[in-house]
């Protein structure tokens, strides 16, 4: 029996106020944490990280928090379920980044910068140009990723009250933007940290004894597993190799291509992954955060493969398909039959509790995420990229003043643009996120630590190379129009033939930045280079 069929029978129904009193419990304690924070925040470097005060243990579980959103532990497990190895392939892409993060830019992240990733820049450039594009592109990849996030928490409360596309699913993206807002404001950088520790351990406990419970119920054989997924899938064999859904056609190969390279490099330009660096004392304190990130995303990935056979084996991917068409609902519809059948107590239980441990996954990412986009905002925009007719400089307490104001601000377009993504898979809307920050701000990171040579026009240029063509390619794809899933129906204006532009965004931002720096008619300060790399090599001088 489907978890679908479960849920419209009346059992799950009638015990829908379990779920719902452990997501009330969810927020509450997420709230009285922020309470608790908020008293403590009062300079900026408390407001945006923390005061720097977090040991490598708790900076990692934190990151780990931030990483592992509603893409990987509702997206991936559905795009599992649904697509078997090709589904796989995403959780390979998202750890496998973690390497690109720590031997290319953890530590010399924390030694070169303060806030943002256009401080590092500044170091070497100090123009309001450089710290407008960065921290403009800085609130589109955060954008992008808050919306895979809402589209998460729709799903998971309209699978819990039955209600489908109705106002309820709508009402609760509208409330969880409503609490990343408070989140933020009141409690800033050490309420989010203290949110993604607690996040990051209800998530791995929730979904280890998820993934015992599978291999428990196939006797602990894999083998077995993976046939029942197979016959589950409706696809034969063909799950468990590559083409279900890449591989078909020479354009879904090279969109796969595409995927791929978002993923591995897109890690390393998330403007809330590389804020994390900053909340850690030293580069070192970085480094060991990032080990011990590989070390829980690692184990997490690995039992998300349990989940996504175990749901197409024993809810089916017919069933996880009818739920939810991007295939969002997996892993609760999982917890309803791995005990033996959906209307058991047991199953309704376990069902209420990954959903709340899911709802908790959602609200801590979205936190992050939008304490990075207003710090890109106030700090590099307002306080740093905008002249002033008075010459004066912004004070701290002014600059989180906007930044608080700015998180309403991203909290309202987030919500906005959640509710017309409700028919989108959230790990391939991250997808989409990851592609557009490989694009932005991996080009303009890599550039301005390891070549001697870039110029600020170098940095902008990458920027926006790697930034608009990757918007733009977004807009005129089957993403927006033409697809199956598409944001808009009714039209069909697409003309790009991927769904995600990395393949091509990606060599455009580094193309840019060359041609920028080559075409420079201001070279390179040595002085500043030299200075950037004892900073980011030794740490002297590191804030």
């Amino acid at each position: 029996m489907s978890g679908r069929t479960v849920l419209a029978a009346g059992p799950a129904a009638q015990h829908h106020g379990l779920a719902t009193a452990l997501f009330a419990g969810v927020v509450l304690v997420t709230l009285a944490i922020t309470l608790w924070a908020g008293r403590r925040t009062r300079a900026a470097e408390d407001f945006y990280v923390g005061g720097r005060a977090f040991s490598p243990l708790q900076n990692g579980f934190a990151l780990a928090g931030d990483y592992l959103s509603a893409a990987s532990f509702l997206g991936i497990t559905g795009l599992i379920a649904l697509y078997g190895y090709d589904g796989l392939l995403y959780s390979i892409g998202f750890l496998v980044a973690w390497l690109v993060v720590l031997m290319l830019v953890a530590e010399l992240v924390r030694n070169c910068g303060r806030y943002t990733l256009a401080d590092v820049l500044a170091v070497r450039m100090r123009e309001r140009r450089v710290r407008a594009a960065s921290g403009s592109a800085g609130l589109v990849v955060t954008l992008l990723y808050l919306v895979a996030q809402m589209v998460g928490a729709g799903s998971l409360v309209s699978l819990l009250l039955g209600t489908g596309d109705g106002p309820a699913r709508s009402w609760t993206i509208v409330g969880v933007g409503a609490l990343m807002v408070v989140y933020v404001t009141v409690g800033g950088m050490k309420a989010t940290t203290w949110i993604q520790i607690v996040k990051a351990v209800l998530l791995l406990c929730g979904t280890a004894v998820l993934t015992v419970l599978v291999l428990v119920r196939f006797h602990g054989d894999p083998a077995e597993l993976m046939r029942a997924a197979a016959r589950g899938s409706g696809a034969g064999d063909a799950y468990l190799r590559p083409g279900l859904r890449y591989g078909a056609t020479a354009t879904s190969r090279l969109d796969f291509i595409s995927l791929g390279l978002a993923l591995v490099l897109g890690t390393a330009g998330l403007p809330h992954i590389l804020a994390r660096f900053y909340t850690v004392p030293t580069a070192r304190a970085a480094r060991r955060s990032t080990v011990w990130t590989i070390g829980l995303v690692g184990c997490f990935y690995l039992m998300a493969i349990v989940l996504g056979l175990g749901a197409a084996a024993l809810v089916g991917s017919a069933g996880v398909r009818a739920d939810n068409p991007a295939g969002n609902t997996a892993a609760p519809l999982l917890a309803l039959e791995v005990t033996g059948g959906g209307d058991g107590t047991a199953g309704l239980v376990l069902f209420a509790v990954i959903s709340a441990i899911a709802f908790a996954t959602i609200l801590a990412v979205v936190a992050g995420l939008t304490l990075a986009s207003s710090a890109s905002f106030a700090h590099d925009i307002y306080a740093r990229a905008l002249r002033r007719p008075d010459g004066k400089q912004v004070t701290e307490r002014q600059e989180v003043a906007v930044a608080r104001l700015a998180a309403v601000v991203v909290g309202a377009l987030a919500i906005a643009l959640s509710l017309s993504a409700q028919r989108q898979n959230v790990a391939f809307l991250v997808g989409l996120a990851f592609a557009v920050a490989a694009s932005a701000n991996l080009p303009t990171l890599l550039y301005t630590l390891f070549w001697r040579r870039f110029t600020s026009r170098g940095a902008v240029w990458a920027v926006y190379g790697g930034l608009l063509p990757a918007v733009l390619l977004v807009v005129f794809s089957p993403v927006v129009s033409g697809g199956p899933d598409a944001l808009v129906t009714a039209v069909d204006f697409h003309w790009f033939p991927l769904e995600n532009p990395g393949v091509v965004s990606i060599p455009l931002g580094f193309l840019a930045g060359w041609l920028g720096t080559v075409t420079s008619r201001t070279p390179a300060d040595p002085d500043r280079y030299a200075e950037l790399e004892v900073r980011s090599l030794t740490g002297a001088g590191a804030v």
